[in-house]
């Protein structure tokens, strides 16, 4: 990125912040006067960008229209305009606007105002930018992590926010993955915590957040305190986003079945994943693909010669988190799905990029529990199954997609991912492996963004992990004044095609960085 491109970012930004900008801690007004102006009342977000399309999203207070015109320069002297349907009380006045027909490789301010649906009335209008993917080789530089606001750890105005997402603004990346628990649904947030230094952490509360979500409305309201933050809201209209999910969407360690604690007064797990997921598909700003008219979440984002991104579903078709140790596949070890699978192995071999990354929401071999069963016998949240011996429950799947990425030579593969709230490198290779039919890969951890610190967790030996790199707090979830809030960073090189990934702290210092070479042929 040139040093003219990233000032002219932090130019709109500043002039986008300005506009429209609800205070800190004070909720935006819900109903407008009916001779007020509508009223932007969460910012700007930008997602799922291509070489010609990007999807803008917004939302307003009353039922209108957004209006998004955008340009390739910020003076906007030939802007051209889109209008999405109008937005009501059924989407919580969410709306989207999908560009097309825009220039590749090009930087792109947009300005986004919504038309009140009754009297054509316009709000003032909020300010973006992005940068619309290649179509030849140029230098890459994206940031990923999950894991906001869990834990108790809101929104602190006396120490500055959501100070992450700022760091991560800083880096100018071309785009962020939002790698799950984009809000803990289930993880109530009171007016003052004590940590673990015996400080006092305040914060920022809401309705919504004095409780576990249970209806649609408290499961809104979740993203709507997140976009409280100053910090994510300039970070929103500067930084496109590829947005997953993950179990703090609904509820922690949600799959089928699951038994929900004595905070809950809706006890049926399926109706409550299906409100968690319309609020998500609400909030998120992603591009609604496939025949699955509610929105599928899996999906291939293509960044130019160097780079697809595969971003994973690993909660919506899973079977029940049981002891995993399954001989044979079947319901109970779905993780991905035979149709998310089938799709991956598909995209995964026709893909002709250098880099092909996998935007996982959890990790491959670390232990993840979930309790025990009725029996007492351990059950698992994640893939592995602490077993350290040959594939069994769900790994039989990920032992099938890897056994496929060697059988037909798909490249340069890596999986990126967080969940577990610390960060890590490791390095899987068949030496160390009890299955071993696949190539050398590398994963890579990032996260807490804003909440609780934990780790490290233990490595299931079944693929050959080894931790190259680890982060983790001397205590369990550790606040963010403790400092073990992390994210990652990937920057692909155009000239020499190699990829750096870099994991760095909540003030975006670097602790660890791992290059890897391309391998061709």
């Amino acid at each position: 990125m040139t040093d003219f491109d990233a000032t002219r970012r932090r130019l709109v930004q500043g002039i986008g912040a300005g506009l429209a900008l609800p205070a800190m801690g004070v909720a935006p007004a819900i109903i407008a006067a009916p001779t007020a102006r509508p009223w932007i009342t969460d910012g700007v977000q930008s997602g799922d960008v291509l070489a010609d399309r990007a999807l803008v999203w917004s939302r307003c207070d009353r039922p209108a229209r957004l209006v998004v015109e955008w340009d390739t320069t910020s003076g906007f002297g030939n802007p051209r305009k889109r209008i999405s349907p109008v937005t009501d009380e059924r989407l919580d006045f969410t709306a989207r606007v999908d560009l097309r027909g825009l220039p590749s490789d090009q930087s792109i301010f947009y300005r986004a105002y919504f038309e009140d649906a009754r009297d054509h009335a316009r709000s003032q209008p909020w300010l973006g930018h992005l940068r619309t993917a290649p179509r030849h080789a140029r230098d890459i530089r994206f940031v990923w992590g999950g894991d906001t606001c869990g834990q108790g750890w809101g929104i602190n105005a006396d120490f500055g926010g959501m100070r992450i997402y700022e760091a991560m603004r800083q880096r100018h990346p071309d785009f962020f993955i939002q790698s799950g628990d984009a809000i803990y649904a289930d993880g109530p947030i009171q007016a003052e915590v004590t940590a673990e230094d015996g400080r006092l952490w305040r914060n920022v509360i809401t309705e919504a957040k004095t409780k576990v979500a249970e209806t649609l409305e408290e499961f809104r309201g979740n993203y709507r305190y997140n976009l409280l933050d100053h910090n994510l809201r300039q970070f929103n209209a500067e930084v496109p986003q590829i947005w997953q999910w993950d179990d703090h969407e609904v509820t922690n360690n949600w799959s089928p079945g699951k038994e929900l604690d004595d905070r809950y007064q809706v006890r049926d797990i399926e109706l409550l994943a299906r409100r968690g997921r319309q609020a998500f598909l609400e909030y998120a700003p992603m591009r609604l693909v496939g025949r699955d008219a509610a929105g599928r979440v899996y999906r291939k984002i293509a960044y130019g010669p160097q780079l697809d991104v595969f971003v994973l579903d690993m909660r919506s078709y899973r079977g029940p988190n049981t002891h995993n140790l399954q001989p044979e596949q079947g319901p109970e070890t779905a993780f991905l799905g035979t149709e998310q699978l089938a799709w991956l192995k598909r995209e995964l071999r026709r893909s002709r990029a250098t880099w092909k990354v996998i935007a996982a929401d959890m990790p491959i071999g670390l232990h993840v529990p979930d309790g025990t069963d009725a029996s007492g016998r351990a059950r698992w949240e994640a893939i592995a199954n602490g077993q350290d011996g040959p594939a069994l429950g769900r790994e039989l799947e990920i032992a099938d997609l890897l056994g496929f990425i060697k059988r037909y030579k798909v490249s340069n593969t890596l999986w990126l991912t967080a969940d577990v709230h610390y960060c890590a490198a490791h390095h899987y290779h068949p030496n160390r492996a009890a299955f071993q039919d696949f190539d050398p890969f590398w994963e890579f951890v990032a996260g807490p963004l804003n909440a609780g610190s934990f780790g490290p967790n233990p490595l299931d030996a079944t693929f050959g992990p080894e931790v190259v790199f680890q982060k983790a707090p001397p205590m369990a979830n550790a606040s963010p004044y403790a400092g073990f809030q992390f994210f990652g960073e990937v920057e692909i090189d155009s000239r020499s095609g190699s990829l750096t990934a870099t994991l760095r702290d909540i003030d975006g210092t670097s602790v660890f960085s791992q290059t890897l070479e391309p391998q061709y042929g």
